[in-house]
């Protein structure tokens, strides 16, 4: 009896990776939409890692009492989901762009594998992460620890998911962190103090995670 498996093996799509280092939003944001506009069916799903200069972000249904005090770190009013939040250094940030059809999943689908991947990546660290029920992102002991906020258009999706690792929290408490006033956050460096691995690595090992959950080859 023949054992070639080969006709059994699923072929798992690819996630091709950019790293784009330190960068201003805007730019960032506009090829994020210019891709996602223009792409195809043959167009790769991509992940983007980087980290932003210092920067404030109101989603589309975003209320601007949620900004609390005046601020030199710029605002901008973007069109994903959510309230307010802060990207700045030290803070590792993924863009998924996602042909959500061709994956054959929902968008449900696609938020819960991101938050599953940062609570498998932290329980890795002896680090018990959770979900909020109407409060997407991930928390530990009540204090959130990364943001999540998309947007979907032709089916096809574009922004992410941004994971506090050794950053200045300082700037979140001139804002309600996603719209919630009083909300603690918290960061992997404060977790593990001296064990925090480096951004770099947090990288590598979230995207194994990340791959693993919405089914993509790890590359």
């Amino acid at each position: 009896m023949s054992t070639d498996t080969s006709l059994h093996t699923i072929e798992l799509p690819t996630l091709k990776t950019r790293e784009l280092g330190v960068c201003d939003y805007q730019p960032v944001w506009d090829e994020m939409r210019e891709y996602t506009l223009s792409r195809d069916i043959h167009s790769p799903d991509q992940i983007w890692y980087l980290q932003h200069t210092p920067v404030l972000t109101l989603g589309l249904n975003g209320k601007s009492h949620h900004l609390l005090n005046k601020t030199p770190v710029p605002v901008v009013e973007v069109d994903r989901g959510g309230q307010i939040t802060y990207h700045g250094p030290g803070q590792l940030v993924a863009y998924l762009l996602i042909d959500l059809q061709r994956l054959d999943i929902g968008i449900k689908d696609l938020v819960a594998g991101m938050e599953q991947a940062i609570i498998d990546y932290l329980s890795a660290y002896g680090i018990n992460a959770e979900r909020k029920a109407g409060a997407p992102g991930i928390y530990v002991d009540g204090a959130k620890i990364a943001a999540l906020g998309l947007r979907v258009k032709k089916g096809r999706t574009y922004h992410g998911l941004s994971f506090n690792i050794d950053m200045d929290l300082s700037p979140f408490s001139d804002i309600n962190p996603c719209g919630y006033e009083g909300m603690p956050v918290t960061q992997l460096k404060d977790l593990l103090g001296e064990e925090c691995p480096a951004l770099e690595q947090v990288k590598t090992e979230l995207h194994t995670h990340l791959c693993r959950q919405l089914g993509y080859n790890a590359t």
